[in-house]
């Protein structure tokens, strides 16, 4: 194991042990109540930073994949999902035009700098089905300020403007550029009543109070 996948494997238990099943019940309401609606039962699917796996879990599709660095992740994917442990920035072990829908949550401001992210957009760009959707959330810094960086390993600035920004110059066309979706983080957060997830999702009144993370959708053009 190298020493970026020992330190992804500590910073992820560290995070997210403690949480996990919480973190999967909020997912479930997000996947089944919010996030089908751009993924149907027949898709391919794949979960781009996967972590613990609480979207690719959850969400209903006809084949789902994973990918991570983090060694410790397929021991928490469900059983049918692939996992790909690999570089998302390196040349992907999927087929062009192979997948309906790439899912990102929290995950590119991860990544060590915007040329990495560039080649990401292309190689997911690349993977996509013509009419195939990029979906990502992540923390918008346009609302967070010094918050964006009370962890360790967020290396990439990013709002809702300029990540849709990226995708448009790397090709792909806008559908939802969304500043104000999810609170920034389930870290040290409370664990809310699963109404109370529902009820936030059912009013967007709410995400511009509390919303701290932004959702851009965008896709792959038709020739």
């Amino acid at each position: 194991m190298s020493n970026l996948q020992q330190e992804l494997s500590l910073i992820y238990h560290r995070r997210f042990s403690r949480t996990a099943a919480y973190r999967n019940r909020v997912w479930q309401i997000l996947t089944k109540e919010f996030f089908s609606r751009w993924v149907r039962p027949a898709d391919t699917v794949l979960d781009l930073g996967c972590g613990y796996g609480e979207f690719i879990n959850n969400i209903a599709a006809g084949r789902k994949l994973a990918m991570d660095l983090n060694p410790d992740a397929p021991r928490h994917l469900s059983a049918g999902v692939e996992f790909l442990h690999q570089d998302c920035s390196a040349p992907w072990a999927v087929a062009e035009n192979s997948l309906d829908v790439v899912f990102t949550s929290n995950f590119f401001e991860h990544l060590p700098d915007k040329p990495a992210l560039n080649r990401t957009l292309q190689q997911a760009r690349r993977a996509l089905k013509p009419g195939g959707r990029l979906i990502a959330l992540g923390p918008n810094l346009k609302y967070l300020h010094g918050q964006y960086w009370d962890f360790y390993d967020h290396h990439v600035y990013l709002t809702e403007a300029s990540l849709g920004e990226a995708m448009e110059v790397g090709g792909y066309q806008l559908e939802l550029c969304q500043p104000k979706f999810l609170p920034f983080t389930m870290v040290d957060a409370p664990e809310y009543p699963m109404g109370f997830v529902r009820l936030y999702l059912a009013l967007p009144l709410l995400w511009q109070v509390f919303g701290k993370q932004f959702l851009v959708i965008g896709r792959k053009p038709q020739p």
